[in-house]
């Protein structure tokens, strides 16, 4: 039986130049992308308090979203771990969970350690695992997002616009 259920929702990627990696995306006819720069962050990092400031871009490909992150700074995060050990490049794919706790119950059932978590001051929990044997590699890290109206309202947003893109406007700034 599968611990988690239904389909992959994104792919997110994690870099160190947001804007080279939207170039990069756009001249594959990946787009538009929704940009959201400065956010800070609360979360656990394997266990422990971390804030972190993050700019993220989202877009659509088909069904599937793609979200690139970028952190800035350097203080230890999910993401500096990663770039530490792998460099820039696919780092998680992600569900969306209608029922969160029992998506978690099952991770925690299942054993897999939960190494990145957080949202709850936001209004969207979410949490990063790493499955033993994940056939996700080079990636160990799956995220799970909770779906809340917001979320649903955004992720189909963002498929509605790429469904209908012409390449215009491929940068569209959300925020500040």
């Amino acid at each position: 039986m599968s611990v988690l259920s239904g389909p992959i929702r994104q792919v997110g990627y994690v870099v160190t130049d947001l804007d080279q990696a939207l170039a990069s995306w756009i001249e594959l006819g990946v787009g538009p992308w929704y940009v959201m720069r400065g956010l800070p962050m609360r979360a656990l990092y394997r266990g422990e308090p971390c804030e972190i400031t993050l700019s993220l871009a989202l877009a659509n490909s088909g069904e599937l979203q793609v979200e690139l992150i970028h952190q800035q700074g350097d203080i230890p995060s999910i993401f500096t771990e990663f770039l530490t050990s792998r460099g820039e490049g696919f780092h998680q794919l992600a569900y969306w969970a209608e029922d969160f706790d029992a998506t978690m119950r099952a991770v925690n059932a299942a054993g897999w350690p939960v190494v990145w978590s957080g949202g709850e001051d936001v209004g969207t929990r979410f949490a990063y695992i790493e499955p033993p044997n994940s056939p996700a590699v080079p990636s160990q890290i799956i995220e799970i997002m909770e779906l809340t109206e917001t979320t649903v309202g955004m992720g189909r947003f963002i498929r509605d616009a790429a469904d209908s893109w012409d390449g215009s406007d491929p940068i569209r700034e959300l925020g500040g």
